[in-house]
């Protein structure tokens, strides 16, 4: 399925991968690009049978970030550059936010905005050439942008992102590996199969298990106290627990074989 600077292509049944798609540029972010997105999130929104999606760029890098020679950049005003800043980061909200899990299969550089859709991916695994940079701070920005500064620390705790952030340098996958921030690293030829064998994984789980524990861990990085996660997390499970899916696994486990899940 082709939606211009954004592809998403089904893999394997309840699998897609989601492709930035301009490899001519580093795959880096225009308008089109970001309105693709949201044409891709949207699709998965509203299909229930899609389980996971893994996020990649074409070619050989992830995302540059913004498209310093196209129009997302240039200073048509502050209410204007306000409002294509939201709408880019929109999309990581928007990932968060879906039932699926997003798996991040990091190949070359994730820059600016790539990198925020890698920190706004559930999980990240990099090739070996992958690296990482947030250069705003560099070039007299914020580097606070698309969720950066609430997703980061809390991926790899304050003081690295802080670090990270402030100095502007770029990281290898070696060291994204070692502060946290990706959970494998990978031969380049092995990093979308790697990611494949996790969604597998996840797809053979309930779907309203799966999307109910994404609802609950993300909910709980939000409350102020461990008795107010307690209590979400005992709702959660008692909503689970009247689902089709757990009815399902009771009695798959009783006839000795593999639970059939419903997409619903």
């Amino acid at each position: 399925m082709l939606m211009n600077e954004v592809r998403l292509d089904e893999l394997e049944e309840g699998i897609v991968q989601i492709t930035l798609n301009r490899p001519e540029a580093l795959n880096a972010i225009t308008h089109e690009w970001v309105e693709a997105f949201h044409a891709v999130l949207d699709r998965l929104d509203s299909d229930q049978t899609i389980r996971v999606a893994i996020v990649t760029g074409a070619g050989r890098g992830f995302c540059a970030g913004a498209d310093l020679k196209s129009d997302f950049v240039a200073n048509h005003g502050v209410a204007h550059s306000m409002k294509a800043q939201m709408r880019l980061a929109t999309i990581m909200e928007r990932m968060i936010g879906l039932r699926q899990p997003i798996i991040a299969a990091v190949n070359g550089a994730a820059a600016g905005g790539g990198f925020a859709v890698v920190l706004a991916s559930d999980m990240r695994i990099a090739s070996e050439s992958a690296n990482f940079h947030i250069a705003n701070a560099r070039i007299g920005l914020s580097a606070g942008e698309c969720g950066i500064s609430w997703l980061f620390p809390r991926v790899v705790g304050l003081g690295r992102s802080f670090e990270l952030m402030v100095t502007g340098r770029r990281f290898d996958a070696a060291e994204a590996k070692d502060i946290g921030l990706v959970s494998r690293v990978v031969p380049d030829d092995q990093l979308i199969e790697t990611a494949l064998e996790l969604a597998r994984q996840i797809r053979a789980n309930s779907p309203f298990g799966v999307w109910m524990s994404k609802e609950v861990i993300y909910r709980n990085l939000e409350v102020g106290s461990f008795r107010a996660a307690i209590a979400l997390e005992a709702r959660t499970q008692m909503v689970c627990g009247q689902s089709a899916d757990a009815a399902e696994a009771v009695a798959a486990f009783a006839e000795k074989r593999p639970p059939k899940f419903s997409a619903s």
